[in-house]
């Protein structure tokens, strides 16, 4: 029987029930876009127009970095429906079940980023939709005040978990579509496709400000390779690939909208990088009411999505602590990230540095992960991807001392030059302008990836008991 909506989740980490996995690929659908149709989504839009673009080019950007993005996801779909478990668990079959931890740092990288935004953005438009409603100007307490309200309610969604972020999901889907598709009403008449941009681009010339923004618009794709397990565990392995890989990639086209939301009223802002007060001040009273909800049901739906996988995970890497328990740690580190960010940093600049290090650092990790799939025929071992969860040693992903040395000796070296060549305003490695200033650092770390792992492997194979047609020795590991 499947759980209601108003259960607590019981599910930790453990492999689902078969009997459970009673989702669809069109639920991973609605909870890959619902977590995106947000204000989150909209920021990030934004950011293109702030670093100078034309509207046309800021398009484009967004355009190519959501596709790619997109194609990069889909694929990490098809580890929950085999494993049973998250992605982060799963990657232990190419990590060795203690290198999986690295999976684990990408989630708590990717869970803080993004619910900072969806807490951020969300208090601010509630924030400044009151003032414009209400004329009553409360500072940095309505916007506190703000933050707090809607962080308990997302930590609420999370505790409650997958059931009711899904329910969350749906209605994000719905009600934020067709309040962003009423903006067309609200900012129609000011909206200039001709915008020109500002003529001063940040990183000086136009194509490495382009790549930037491409880049900036493929963070919120790969944001989810970490945590698209977490909700593919609950679909049945006997749904076809072909439904798995369409069902993420059609979301992250679907985001679009919410991009294309923000490029378009960041244009009509006094100022982009403060996007929220300007968007509040031209919009109309009676769209103000709306901006409220999409915000408050966007945050939700977006800090859920990112905040719900970490605490699963970490209740794993730390046993004494529940999924419940490690979600309320999490989250409170998360809130603490926020208040500082927006109160003592400048909060666009640190989101900024977080998604290049999220690209930088998962992009490569979810290229070794495909790659391992393809070579293990998609042969995963449920039992043994726990060991390490469940303070055991051993099995067939034990390698050497729980970790696969061929995956972190690709990963490592494909993060770092990928840092190394990052030309961000927050991140510019030493070579940054080895291709005139255009930011190649994806490029090089999917690369150093792609080639590495399957070089190593093929000097060094790996054991024989991790494919499907050799069974596990007797007392292997043990």
């Amino acid at each position: 029987m499947s759980a209601r909506v108003t259960e607590v989740e019981h599910n930790g980490i453990a492999p689902i029930p078969p009997e459970e996995q009673t989702s669809r690929p069109r639920d991973l659908f609605r909870m890959a876009f619902g977590g995106a149709n947000t204000f989150a989504t909209i920021i990030l839009g934004t950011l293109p127009i702030a670093y100078g673009l034309s509207f046309r080019d800021a398009a484009l950007a967004t355009a190519l970095g959501v596709v790619v993005g997109g194609l990069v996801l889909a694929p990490m779909a098809l580890f929950g429906p085999r494993t049973r478990t998250n992605n982060a668990v799963s990657s232990g079959a190419h990590f060795g079940v203690v290198g999986r931890c690295v999976g684990s740092f990408l989630s708590l990288l990717t869970a803080i980023t993004f619910f900072a935004i969806s807490v951020w953005v969300s208090g601010d438009a509630v924030a400044g939709a009151a003032q414009r409603l209400f004329g009553f100007d409360g500072g940095a307490v309505l916007r506190g005040v703000a933050y707090g309200v809607i962080a308990v309610a997302t930590l609420v969604v999370c505790i409650y978990g997958y059931r009711f972020m899904l329910l969350v999901n749906r209605i994000a889907v719905v009600l934020g579509t067709a309040i962003m598709l009423l903006g067309v009403l609200a900012y129609g008449g000011s909206f200039d496709p001709g915008y020109a941009g500002t003529g001063t681009y940040a990183l000086g010339t136009f194509w490495p400000t382009f790549t930037l923004a491409a880049l900036t618009a493929l963070a919120n794709p790969i944001s989810f390779g970490a945590f698209l397990g977490d909700w593919a565990r609950y679909i049945p392995s006997s749904f076809s690939k072909r439904s798995l890989l369409t069902a993420p990639f059609l979301a992250q086209v679907a985001t679009l909208l919410p991009f294309g939301f923000g490029i378009a009223t960041a244009t009509l802002v006094a100022n982009p990088a403060d996007y929220i007060t300007g968007l509040t001040a031209i919009s109309p009273l009676w769209y103000a009411i709306p901006l409220i909800v999409v915000a408050l049901i966007g945050g939700l739906s977006t800090g859920t999505t990112s905040l719900y996988g970490t605490g699963l995970d970490f209740s794993s890497i730390f046993p004494r602590l529940s999924r419940v328990q490690a979600t309320l740690l999490i989250g409170t580190l998360s809130v603490a990230f926020i208040f500082i960010g927006n109160f003592v940093l400048d909060m666009v600049s640190s989101i900024n540095a977080f998604a290049t290090l999220i690209v930088l650092c998962t992009s490569p990790w979810m290229v070794i992960m495909m790659i391992g799939f393809v070579q293990r025929r998609g042969f995963y071992d449920v039992a043994d991807l726990q060991v390490f969860n469940e303070g055991r040693r051993g099995g067939r992903y034990w390698f050497a001392r729980g970790v696969n040395w061929r995956a972190m000796a690709a990963w490592i070296p494909a993060t770092t030059l990928g840092l190394l060549c990052a030309n961000t305003p927050m991140i510019a490695g030493p070579l940054r302008d080895i291709a005139g200033g255009v930011d190649i650092s994806l490029l090089v770390t999917l690369a150093t990836a792609a080639v590495a792992y399957p070089v190593l492997v093929k000097l060094f194979p790996e054991p024989a008991e991790v494919f499907a047609s050799v069974p596990l020795p007797v007392n292997a590991g043990a």
